[in-house]
């Protein structure tokens, strides 16, 4: 679709959106004219905002660039949550409407149409500050053992640490990267695992906030396999620098570790849609364990959890993954199912273990709430029999 026509389609929906909120809500309100006027001028700006979140990335001053993002971007996190609460209460006041008409109860509508559009108006900014603060804070350490069959007796214990889906761009720097490889480091993992979507730009714009993972530290390294945001932002470069850092890239291929008088298996696919980007790089779990030693644990990143029935089918015994976020902030986490097998935290498919991590960072809104980001520390023991 040409970049306007997509431009006119988008501003004219969410257009008609922020006038739903705005008749829905303000007309609800017993308030001066002045305050509901602003209301209209608060909704129009904030409709307008919507596309130049996306839209920013083409302004040639970084500073300016980020200040626009920060601002669409805060605010479309609030009129996400406005628009989710309006039309649920919506579905509230139909719902009294039914039982008042049937005669079940008797209420004031009046009085509860006024009431009910100021919960809405006051619940929404409140998530939005309370998803502000837990999606600007550092990222908690989630400690999770992962039971694995045959696990050779140098391997128990073993710790990977995995990160995933930070999205270094406009709202996310070097400074947040900085304490996320800290926290990191001081788990002193044996392996280090970024599971995608580290960043939203391009390298020459992004290179000095990548900057800090070059201070990764692991006994056997740092491994990274490309997320779907890679590959809006120029993968091939960014394979390139991550690899300038000292992190190894994982495209469709495995490494052997030896730890201890054990091997440990630990390969990586290119994001599940990578092959409508790049004909070479169509993400492929046989390949990636194509001459891997078929007695050693088998360890495969990979961004997306719909890649699990392929990667057991492979013969893999874990996956790491990310991308859902986890939904990132209510309700959406509900509507990841749509697309996505697993939505966050451990599952399990026949004799294959899935970890899927609700995300380092964020993307777009700068706002958590209800799926609180991660910075997982997953520990290899054996299963108990």
């Amino acid at each position: 679709m040409p970049p306007l026509r997509f431009l006119i389609i988008t501003t004219t929906l969410v257009g008609l959106l922020h006038y739903y909120i705005g008749s829905r809500l303000l007309s609800g309100l017993d308030w001066p004219s002045t305050v509901l006027w602003l209301g209209w001028l608060a909704l129009a700006l904030s409709a307008l905002l919507q596309p130049v979140a996306f839209l920013a990335r083409g302004l040639r001053s970084e500073a300016l660039r980020d200040r626009v993002s920060w601002i669409a971007m805060t605010v479309m996190g609030l009129f996400s949550s406005l628009l989710v609460f309006t039309v649920l209460r919506d579905g509230l006041l139909l719902a009294v409407a039914g039982l008042h008409a049937t005669g079940v109860v008797k209420v004031d509508f009046l009085w509860l149409e006024r009431q009910t559009a100021f919960a809405t108006l006051l619940i929404a900014c409140v998530i939005s500050l309370i998803g502000f603060f837990h999606a600007r804070k550092l990222a908690r350490v989630i400690h999770v053992s992962v039971p694995l069959r045959n696990l050779p007796a140098a391997l128990h214990g073993f710790k990977i640490a995995q990160i995933s889906d930070i999205h270094v761009g406009p709202t996310i720097k070097q400074p947040y990267l900085s304490r996320i490889v800290e926290a990191v480091n001081a788990l002193e993992a044996d392996l280090i695992a970024i599971t995608g979507d580290l960043v939203d730009g391009r390298v020459h714009e992004l290179a000095e906030h990548t900057r800090p993972l070059a201070q990764l530290s692991a006994r056997h390294g740092s491994f990274f396999v490309t997320g779907n945001h890679e590959y809006y932002s120029g993968a091939l470069a960014w394979i390139h620098e991550l690899e300038r850092l000292g992190i190894r890239v994982l495209l469709n291929e495995h490494v052997q570790l030896l730890h201890g008088e054990a091997t440990l298996v630990v390969a990586g696919v290119t994001d599940y849609t990578a092959g409508s980007f790049y004909e070479d790089h169509h993400s492929d779990p046989q390949a990636a364990i194509a001459g891997a030693p078929a007695a050693a644990p088998k360890i495969l990143l990979a961004h997306q959890p719909r890649s699990a029935e392929a990667a057991q089918a492979a013969g893999f015994d874990l996956q790491l993954s990310g991308h859902t976020h986890g939904g990132q902030f209510w309700p959406w986490k509900y509507f990841v199912p749509l697309q996505q097998p697993y939505v966050a935290g451990l599952h399990r498919l026949q004799d294959l273990w899935i970890y899927v991590s609700r995300g380092t960072g964020y993307w777009g809104p700068p706002n958590r709430f209800g799926s609180p980001s991660e910075i997982t520390c997953l520990t290899l023991m054996p299963a108990q029999d």
